[in-house]
């Protein structure tokens, strides 16, 4: 029985990012310096694949500080934490390393700027999310508003309407974003915005490689873990350029075969989070069932690397 022909579209760039691969190379040098078991707050990336490959090495996951034993390092993860967290680190005479994208911090150094500066913060970004609860919490309760959608806009009850700022999440839908920014330029003619947009590079990279390729397939697939929140709006990125079928998968297992059943093009891309053996697996599945032909399609070329920090450049005493 001949497979069915099938082109691949191979979306470029995908996977992982500069500060995913920090996070995970931190952790990994973290457990070489100092041996098992380091504890990690939250999972260090939403990735459930990647969590498990650390914790096989020796991590150990933990939701908060306080199931962290004192004699033990501790490490933040990559989504960024409130002030209070190393504080109470410090005050415990902890070891711990701070994990945080460089983007995220960026973002966290914006917002006390605006305040230091008497604005109160708007933020874009998605209640709950580990990245807006630390963002959020580089500044006293009430200082930072969050808002998710352009209908939240009009619910504002801020300070003074002539001194605010915004700072978004990082891992937002620009276009999403751009919605609730002019919401907000319309109500708060004053606002200030960021010096340099704040949803970072790999994100935006990964949406217009997937509004490149989605007009052209009959179906998107995006490699990702459910509470990835760039994975989440590749798919939704991909529907609105107009792909009639935008999924999420974890890895090949989870891929619906009855709905991918007569296509003859499909797009694969992955969230920033998800390593490209996840995106291998997948292409491998279909290989076993189509006769495939790959072909990238590249938008932009990633050339951006982040240093781990400092304490694990150094020898250990």
């Amino acid at each position: 029985m001949t497979r069915p022909a099938l082109t691949l579209y191979l979306a470029a760039p995908r996977g992982f990012c500069a500060g995913v691969d920090r996070a995970i190379k931190i952790v990994e040098m973290a457990l070489e310096k100092w041996g098992a078991p380091v504890y990690v707050r939250h999972e260090i990336v939403h990735n459930r694949f990647a969590v498990d490959g650390l914790r096989e090495k020796g991590a150990v996951f933990v939701e908060e500080l306080d199931e962290c034993p004192e004699d033990r390092p501790v490490i933040f993860s990559a989504h960024g934490v409130p002030k209070a967290v190393p504080a109470e680190a410090e005050r415990r005479e902890m070891v711990f390393v701070d994990a945080t994208c460089p983007l995220v911090s960026k973002v966290h150094i914006e917002a006390e700027r605006h305040a230091e500066e008497g604005l109160q913060i708007v933020m874009i970004g998605h209640a709950g999310h580990p990245e807006t609860i630390g963002t959020m919490g580089q500044l006293p309760d009430g200082d930072v508003l969050l808002v998710e959608t352009a209908e939240d806009v009009a619910g504002l009850d801020v300070r003074d309407p002539e001194k605010l700022a915004y700072v978004t999440q990082t891992t937002l839908s620009i276009d999403d974003t751009a919605g609730v920014v002019a919401a907000l330029q319309a109500r708060f003619p004053a606002i200030v915005g960021p010096h340099k947009e704040d949803i970072c590079y790999a994100t935006t990279n990964r949406q217009e490689a997937v509004k490149a390729v989605a007009p052209r397939v009959d179906a998107l697939l995006v490699v990702g873990a459910p509470n990835s929140s760039n994975s989440r709006r590749l798919v939704e990125v991909g529907a609105k350029a107009g792909c009639a079928y935008s999924q999420l998968v974890q890895r090949a297992s989870d891929i619906d075969w009855r709905a991918l059943e007569g296509i003859s093009t499909l797009a694969v891309t992955a969230g920033a989070s998800a390593p490209e053996v996840l995106i291998r697996e997948v292409i491998d599945a279909f290989s076993e069932r189509f006769d495939v032909t790959v072909e990238t399609v590249e938008t932009a070329v990633e050339k951006v690397e982040f240093k781990v920090p400092r304490v694990l450049r150094e020898a250990a005493e």
